[in-house]
C-alpha cells in the first residue's frame, strides 16, 4: 500500500537526505516539498543528484501545503518544527509526523529551556530503535511500531548513545565519568554560508565548538544513558569540526 509524504525544509541537507531515502522506498510517494528562503526555486538547484525530483518547485512552508499527506517530515530548525507540528494538530491533520529537528526529543522541559531558551514543545516517541530501555519489558523498536509521532535523534547523540549505552547497561561503563570527543563533519552546521565553514578556513583545521558543557546534545545523551540504567550521568562532551 503506497503512502504520500510531504517534506518541510526540503532544500536543506536533512531534507535532501530524507528525499534520497524516500526515492528508494517502493511504497513512498513524494508529495509537497516546502522551503523558507528557497521557496520558488526548483529542487535541482539544491539537490541536483535527486534526478527524479529535479523539476519540483519548492512551496512556502505552511500547514495548508503540508496537510492532506499520510506522512509529514519536518526538516526544520528547532522552534520551527514545534510550531508547524502544533498547527497541523490544531488543524486536525491525521498525518504521521516525523521531526528531524530537536523540538520533541527531550523529556525534561527544564533541560530544553536551559539549553534552547524557549518553551518546550512536548515529547514524542524517540526514533532510535536500538535505544536500551532498562526499566521496560518491551523494546524501543516495539514502542515505535505504529507511532504517529516520531522524534528523530541528533547526529552526535546517536554516535555517543550507540557507543556507550551497552556498557552502561552492563555496568561496565561509569556513567558519572564519561568523556566524549567527536570528530564531526561540516554538513552538521547546515547549508547557511558562514565564514568559518568556508573551505579556505576549514581545510587542514580541527575546531572544537560549543565547549564547556554548552552543546545542546548533552541533555539528550544523558537522557539516553539514563534510559540504559544510569542513575546519574556526568558527561564531558566536545565536538570537533574536521
Amino acid at each position: 500500500m503506497s503512502f504520500t509524504v510531504a517534506v518541510a525544509g526540503a532544500s536543506g541537507y536533512a531534507g535532501g537526505e530524507m528525499l534520497r531515502l524516500l526515492l528508494g522506498h517502493p511504497e513512498a510517494r513524494v508529495g509537497t516539498l516546502t522551503a523558507h528562503s528557497n521557496a520558488g526555486s526548483t529542487l535541482a538547484e539544491h539537490h541536483p543528484h535527486l534526478h527524479a525530483l529535479a523539476d519540483r518547485v519548492l512551496e512556502p512552508t505552511s500547514v495548508e501545503a503540508l496537510a492532506g499527506h499520510d506522512v509529514v517530515v519536518l526538516a526544520l530548525p528547532h522552534g520551527a518544527s514545534g510550531r508547524i507540528a502544533a498547527e497541523l494538530e490544531a488543524l486536525g491533520s491525521g498525518a504521521v509526523l516525523v521531526d528531524l529537528g530537536a523540538d520533541h526529543r527531550l523529556v525534561d522541559a527544564a533541560d530544553w529551556e536551559a539549553f534552547y531558551g524557549s518553551p518546550h514543545a512536548g515529547t514524542w516517541p524517540y526514533g532510535l530503535p536500538e535505544l536500551i530501555r532498562a526499566e521496560h519489558a518491551d523494546t524501543q523498536r516495539t514502542a515505535l511500531a505504529g507511532a504517529r509521532r516520531i522524534a528523530v535523534p541528533g547526529c552526535n547523540v546517536t554516535a555517543v548513545t550507540l557507543g556507550l549505552q551497552p556498557g552502561v547497561a552492563a555496568g561496565l561503563v561509569d556513567p558519572q565519568d564519561v568523556v566524549a570527543v567527536l570528530a564531526v563533519g561540516y554538513s552538521g552546521a547546515g547549508k547557511a554560508l558562514r565564514p568559518h565553514l568556508l573551505a579556505a578556513e576549514a581545510l587542514g583545521a580541527a575546531t572544537p565548538y560549543s565547549v564547556a558543557g554548552t552543546h545542546r546534545h548533552i541533555p539528550e545523551i544523558a537522557q539516553n544513558l539514563r534510559s540504559a540504567g544510569a542513575a546519574a550521568v556526568s558527561l564531558s562532551f566536545t565536538p570537533v569540526l574536521v
